[in-house]
């Protein structure tokens, strides 16, 4: 059963996303330490920082990956924003804003 309007085929792209991660993180390791070799200091900071944004990103998909397909958030956590009436007691749906307080 379908609840909104997602593809009836829809796949998660996290093995494309793993793979260009690691490709990400290969290029940024190796141009930190050119650049390091080389004497740029600023280039070779530029090149870590996106290895650690990468490297972020990584850990970020592994993490969902193993989380798995049908992996649902705490009883806590609604599946969506609760309804507030708007003037006239009917539901508003939000559309760049709340609408104005009287």
């Amino acid at each position: 059963m379908r609840t909104g309007n997602e593809p009836v085929t829809a796949r998660s792209p996290l093995r494309l996303r793993l793979g260009l991660g690691v490709w990400g993180l290969l290029w940024a390791l190796a141009g930190t330490i050119a650049f390091a070799l080389v004497g740029r200091t600023g280039w070779a900071i530029a090149c870590g920082v996106l290895f650690l944004v990468v490297a972020t990103d990584v850990v970020m998909i592994v993490r969902h990956m193993r989380q798995g397909a049908r992996y649902q958030p705490g009883r806590d956590v609604p599946p969506f924003e609760p309804s507030r009436p708007g003037r006239d007691g009917r539901p508003w749906r939000r559309r760049g804003g709340p609408p104005p307080q009287p």
